[in-house]
């Protein structure tokens, strides 16, 4: 019999992620606030429920793909919510980037229903998602974890159990805290070359090439247009930046370590990405 799967949030990386699923023949079931990726995801014969706590009724184990700590509050132990309904011995996954205090907060309401919480981080991107290359950075109870691993790897190469709950949120974090930063510093050696008169696709050559080579710093032309491509448009993206090295910073404020490379790319991202001169 096929694993009862709730999937809540079908956007950018979620939407790939819920048809991975589907398609796999996992008895699945999504809720999202928009009808387009609901109807899409029935296509393929996913159940569409018309709100969270019907996902609670219905799954072994629920995963979620929203935008925030609020959001990710919203959707479980708030009025509502997969709380309201999650039976005993169920398993919910959190994917979004939060806070891992976030993470605990669920995982001791929910310890009081009978119902396990990991958070399951996710890495690269909408691409990696229909690719099913993502990265899993998994922190939680260890037979949670290899329950969920045959639906982590419907869209995963790579998935790694970090240690304890918390451990994915945080790895995360500081996983992008590196990529924006990687990006501020590629956004300048590529203005100083372009000022400079080089060719911006033998710059990009060079780099590849030598030792700046980094994934962020390869094809940059490419990288400093997402902001007039992303689907959430400039600002959406804009506000998915911030909200990360916010909270990354907030980490690095709650254990004491400093991240002034972190607090200068908060400030300057829409300068890194040109999202000024792309408006969405």
């Amino acid at each position: 019999m096929a694993i009862r799967v709730g999937f809540i949030g079908l956007g950018n990386i979620g939407k790939p992620m819920a048809i991975n699923l589907a398609k796999a023949g996992f008895d699945l079931m999504v809720y999202d606030l928009r009808a387009e990726p609901m109807a899409e995801l029935a296509a393929l014969g996913a159940k569409c429920a018309r709100s969270a706590d019907e996902i609670g009724r219905h799954a072994e184990i629920i995963e979620l793909v929203v935008v925030d700590d609020a959001q990710v509050a919203a959707v479980t132990f708030e009025e509502g919510g997969v709380l309201a309904s999650a039976k005993p011995g169920s398993i919910i996954a959190i994917h979004s980037t939060v806070h891992p205090r976030t993470v605990r907060q669920v995982a001791a309401l929910a310890q009081t229903k009978g119902v396990t919480v990991i958070d399951a981080e996710v890495s690269g991107g909408e691409r990696g998602a229909y690719a099913e290359t993502l990265c899993y950075m998994v922190g939680g109870d260890k037979n949670a974890f290899e329950k969920c691993r045959p639906l982590f790897a419907t869209s995963g190469a790579s998935i790694f159990h970090l240690g304890e709950l918390g451990a994915g949120a945080a790895t995360k974090l500081a996983h992008n805290l590196i990529v924006y930063v990687n990006m501020l510093a590629a956004s300048e050696g590529m203005r100083l070359a372009q000022a400079a008169g080089v060719d911006i696709a033998a710059m990009e050559q060079v780099v590849q090439a030598g030792a700046a080579q980094s994934r962020v710093a390869d094809h940059w032309s490419l990288q400093s247009r997402l902001g007039a491509t992303y689907t959430t448009g400039a600002s959406g993206l804009i506000q998915l930046i911030h909200k990360d090295l916010r909270l990354a910073l907030e980490l690095g404020h709650d254990l004491g370590v400093a991240l002034p490379g972190g607090a200068v790319t908060q400030q300057l991202i829409g300068r890194i990405l040109d999202i000024e001169s792309h408006p969405a």
